[in-house]
């Protein structure tokens, strides 16, 4: 007994199962625009209630609170400088506070808040504990630079303090090893803050 396949028509079935495309922001734009002001509040309000991470967004977003940049802090604390040591280390995790807040808010002097704040949580780990790990110093030189880069477009006068706390950064990198003080040095030179050292 012979049978007959229609090859064609299973070709047929096959693409269109694999040509399902995911939702994406557009499909998401689009059915908000049906919304009403009640309905969309009721939707903000159920994402905030449904992650702390939303929370945290809309709370920088607004500037809600005495302190929006706490929740972001606490979990580059969380990830990089653990009560715990036995507690995993996760650069990754705690570079994404700062990429969030970037997303919520992104204030400069904020960034450069968080930017600062995670090289010294590095240091503050470090000091009770050793790390063999190449790419987590390399996270703390790219780290170090993006700080000098979000101090520098800030005024002056706002310049001062940041600078101060990282170039005490500075200075702990000159004892880590992995070419983190070599690294260090040659950003803060860059930036033409060398002269300024020798200067005063």
């Amino acid at each position: 007994m012979h049978h007959t396949y229609r090859k064609t028509n299973f070709k047929k079935m096959t693409l269109n199962k694999t040509t399902k495309r995911k939702p994406c922001w557009r499909d998401v734009k689009s059915s908000l625009e049906d919304f009403d002001r009640a309905g969309l509040i009721g939707l903000v309000q159920d994402m905030y209630a449904a992650s702390n991470d939303n929370k945290a967004l809309l709370h920088a977003r607004f500037s809600l609170g005495d302190d929006p940049l706490k929740p972001y802090k606490d979990m580059i604390i969380h990830w990089i400088n653990p009560q715990d040591f036995r507690s995993p280390i996760s650069v990754s995790k705690a570079q994404k506070a700062i990429r969030d807040y970037k997303r919520a808010q992104g204030h400069a002097e904020s960034l450069a808040e968080l930017t600062v704040f995670y090289c010294e949580e590095v240091f503050k780990f470090l000091a009770g504990c050793g790390i063999d790990d190449e790419g987590f110093y390399d996270a703390l030189v790219r780290m170090f630079e993006q700080a000098l880069q979000y101090i520098l477009t800030l005024p002056k006068a706002q310049q001062t303090a940041f600078l101060v706390r990282l170039d005490h950064v500075r200075q702990l990198g000159q004892e880590v090893g992995w070419g983190v003080g070599d690294d260090f040095d040659h950003f803060w030179s860059a930036a033409g803050l060398a002269e300024e050292n020798d200067a005063s």
